[in-house]
């Protein structure tokens, strides 16, 4: 699959920006609904534990964090899927035990018009290490190992890729301070263009076309949520 309206996605990117848009205050509102919300799933394979922002929670909350991220963004529209009764979940949540590895979360339908993800930092440790290296196809997780190469995803599971890999080494200091969680051979070809540490309070807008991963520093775990937007 490839974005069938690639030239206004590329219109509409951008470099990464960070931005302050939630007082201390809603920050504090925004872990305690995730205390509050029902386990998605716990996926032990990459221990890691997901919730969906599920509207109605905490009305009050679903509208500032909604006018928060128009004032941000300008017109969107959420793709984060549905719940049950067809309301857009607002967001993932992320409790993450391990690093996560190479991905992109480039969306699921060739006719949607990606736009920006929105990731708001729930604890302080942590980075997100962004490469230069773009992906316009379906939402992909990129490997090297042949076994991973054969997954056969469901409709909402990501693609697996071995298509970034390229023949420049990937530099050694860089592979042992942020990504040792990484096979370095699977980094051939890749460069790093931005790695952001994670702040409390702070909030990143991105691309979604950004190829990306955590860093292998998590100490315990680290927190944070996720809403992707499309045009």
């Amino acid at each position: 699959m490839k974005h069938i309206h690639l030239d206004k996605i590329k219109s509409l990117e951008g470099p990464p920006k960070k931005i302050n848009i939630f007082s201390k205050k809603e920050i504090e509102m925004i872990q305690e609904l995730y205390e509050k919300l029902p386990e998605k799933m716990f996926n032990k394979k990459q221990n890691i534990k997901k919730k969906s922002w599920i509207q109605n929670y905490n009305k009050e909350l679903d509208k500032i964090y909604f006018n928060k991220l128009k004032e941000a963004l300008g017109d969107f529209k959420m793709d984060n899927l549905k719940s049950e009764s067809g309301e857009d979940f607002y967001g993932l949540f992320h409790e993450s035990f391990s690093p996560l590895p190479m991905h992109v979360d480039s969306g699921f339908f060739e006719e949607d018009i990606i736009y920006k993800q929105v990731i708001t930092p729930l604890s302080p440790i942590g980075d997100t290490v962004f490469f230069k290296k773009r992906w316009y196809g379906r939402s992909t997780s990129f490997t090297n190992d042949p076994d991973e190469l054969k997954f056969k995803p469901k409709e909402d599971q990501n693609d697996r890729s071995c298509e970034h890999l390229g023949n420049k080494e990937f530099d050694k200091a860089l592979h042992e301070k942020y990504l040792s969680h990484i096979d370095i051979n699977n980094l051939k070809g890749m460069e790093i263009e931005y790695v952001y540490h994670w702040k409390v309070g702070e909030t990143l807008i991105v691309d979604r076309s950004h190829i990306h991963c955590a860093s292998s520093r998590i100490k315990h775990k680290k927190l944070g949520l996720t809403t992707f937007t499309k045009k």
